[in-house]
């Protein structure tokens, strides 16, 4: 962690391409999973309103997004 002038502001240097630590792969690996998986799409807008749809769904699964967080081994912190 580096510091910073503000002592609000906490400053990770994360490597170039580190999907482990990036909790929206988590999302992604459950739509896959879930919203699109075995699905062939007619076009592409139908696959963005599956997507959509799917993305929809998470936002009242607070559980399935905590969990995608904690996978990454970070944590949330309060305000």
């Amino acid at each position: 962690m580096a510091r910073s002038d503000r002592d609000w502001l906490n400053v990770f240097q994360l490597p170039p391409y580190a999907p482990d630590l990036n909790p929206v792969e988590g999302i992604w690996s459950v739509l896959r999973r879930t919203t699109t998986a075995n699905r062939a799409f007619a076009d592409p807008n139908d696959l963005i309103t599956a997507v959509r749809r799917g993305l929809r769904q998470l936002q009242y699964r607070p559980d399935v997004l905590d969990g995608c967080l904690t996978g990454t081994g970070l944590r949330r912190q309060p305000p």
